[in-house]
């Protein structure tokens, strides 16, 4: 009996010995397992794809924040306070490519990490967005028109992952996904002459700290500006430069304040199993040579697959009307997440906004001011949308062309004549039409050019692809 019980306490801490690996092992721990290079290769490259909108928003939020004061009549400046553009660009403006005239921009930046951030929002007569839009590029939530509804004021409480306060009474709980958010605000314009109404809708929209609301008028403090974040380079360039081992460091800081998805899970674990871990500094560095070396062929796969796809989703090289009804919200389609990202960051939800571009006619090819154009809608055929539709003419480079109408874009809130059948032709040309058909001109140059057609509020038959665009056709 004696020999018995002193057997079965070997047994008993021997069992005990092996529960810390068993379940090192069922939790995914790294230490406790070895990656191959192949695996580390594989994973690298999916995970490269996987943190890069999370690396391009952030590198752009920090530029567009990185200010002291505001800047007047522009959409950037300090964080947690909205900056509104007054007026359309002008003609001749090349800040950035493929700006609009259908609506005026109100911007901001959250950071959230301090304390959440009360978002009031004016009632406004109009159509008018609040796309807000995650560290990931998720769009997580819409407060505008469509959502929120048309002259109802609200005011929402946008509070950070980790916040489990209590929302005072009249606030209504947007929990954002990431530390960081980033509001994109759009406001129907209908021309210069409607400057002053939108400017209304405009100063009504507020973001104030949680300790400060309800206690008078809050002023923001002065923004603090780093000095190390390069102003100069383009967003996408400051992520393109950084190497292997700086991408995924930067990386692995990210992820502290900007955690993944509940979905994601299945891409972490993979990414533990190399010794990755949500929570933890990375340094490459301190991997075997062997998986060092992994990392790097896959960090430039990723790198030369996002390109790639980013090029195709945004159009390039293709023929006919470019667009897509499934971006903002993504899911696990991380390649396909990564291409928005790369080509046009910042995708609305199609059901708020959707923006078809065309470079070719109907022939296939390339769209040229030396030819006439016709952009023929049959009789019950123009573009369905709750809200309003436009087309606007670009050059090569995607900015506005100079012309002596001083007309950008043309849509469904001008004065356009209808043909005799109902059925509706829009002239794109450089020159002009003819005076009875100069309502309907949309002004081009002599050279190549682009359009953009945009889509608010967008219905089902166009988003179901019931309804598409139809060809440009060459004119005699």
């Amino acid at each position: 009996m004696k020999l018995k019980r002193q057997g079965r306490k070997t047994m008993v801490r021997a069992t005990l010995k092996l529960v810390p690996f068993a379940l090192m092992v069922l939790m995914g721990d790294a230490s406790a397992q070895s990656a191959s290079e192949q695996e580390a290769y594989a994973v690298a490259k999916d995970a490269y794809v996987y943190a890069y909108p999370l690396m391009l928003t952030n590198a752009t939020l920090q530029q567009l924040s990185n200010f002291a004061e505001p800047i007047p009549g522009n959409t950037f400046g300090p964080p947690n306070q909205f900056h509104h553009a007054r007026a359309f660009p002008n003609a001749d403006d090349k800040v950035v490519i493929r700006m609009n005239t259908d609506t005026l921009y109100s911007a901001a930046t959250l950071d959230l990490k301090a304390e959440p951030m009360v978002l009031s929002v004016p009632a406004a007569d109009r159509y008018f967005m609040l796309p807000m839009l995650s560290l990931w590029s998720d769009v997580f939530d819409v407060p505008g028109t469509r959502t929120t509804g048309k002259n109802t004021a609200r005011d929402f409480l946008v509070v950070d992952p980790q916040w489990r306060g209590d929302a005072p009474a009249g606030l209504e709980v947007i929990r954002s996904p990431t530390r960081n958010v980033w509001i994109i605000g759009r406001t129907q314009t209908n021309g210069a002459a409607d400057y002053a109404n939108v400017h209304k809708v405009q100063d009504g929209m507020k973001l104030t700290p949680l300790s400060a609301w309800g206690k008078g008028v809050y002023v923001p403090p002065k923004g603090v500006v780093d000095p190390g974040i390069d102003m100069k380079a383009q967003p996408p360039d400051v992520v393109d430069k950084m190497d292997t081992a700086a991408y995924f460091a930067r990386f692995a800081e990210l992820l502290k304040d900007n955690p993944p998805n509940q979905v994601d899970y299945p891409m972490i674990h993979r990414l533990e199993r190399v010794g990755f871990k949500v929570g933890q500094s990375f340094d490459l560095a301190k991997a075997p040579a062997s998986i060092q070396q992994a990392f790097n062929r896959g960090y430039a796969d990723g790198k030369a697959l996002v390109l790639a796809e980013g090029r195709k989703a945004g159009g390039i090289g293709g023929k006919g009307w470019i667009y897509t009804t499934r971006s903002g919200a993504y899911g696990v389609d991380y390649l396909y997440r990564a291409a928005i990202a790369q080509c046009c960051l910042g995708e609305n939800l199609p059901q708020d906004a959707v923006y078809p571009a065309l470079s070719t006619d109907s022939d296939g090819r390339a769209l040229d001011g030396a030819n006439k154009y016709v952009l023929h809608f049959d009789k019950g055929k123009l573009p369905p949308v709750d809200a309003f539709w436009s087309v606007t003419a670009y050059d090569i480079e995607g900015y506005f062309i100079p012309n002596p109408i001083k007309r950008q874009a043309i849509g469904d809130r001008d004065k356009l004549i209808t043909n005799a059948d109902g059925s509706l032709d829009l002239y794109l040309q450089a020159d002009s039409p003819g005076k009875d058909k100069e309502a309907n001109w949309l002004p081009v140059g002599k050279a190549p050019f682009t359009l953009l057609m945009r889509l608010y509020s967008p219905r089902e038959e166009f988003l179901q692809g019931k309804w598409t665009p139809p060809d440009v056709a060459k004119s005699n």
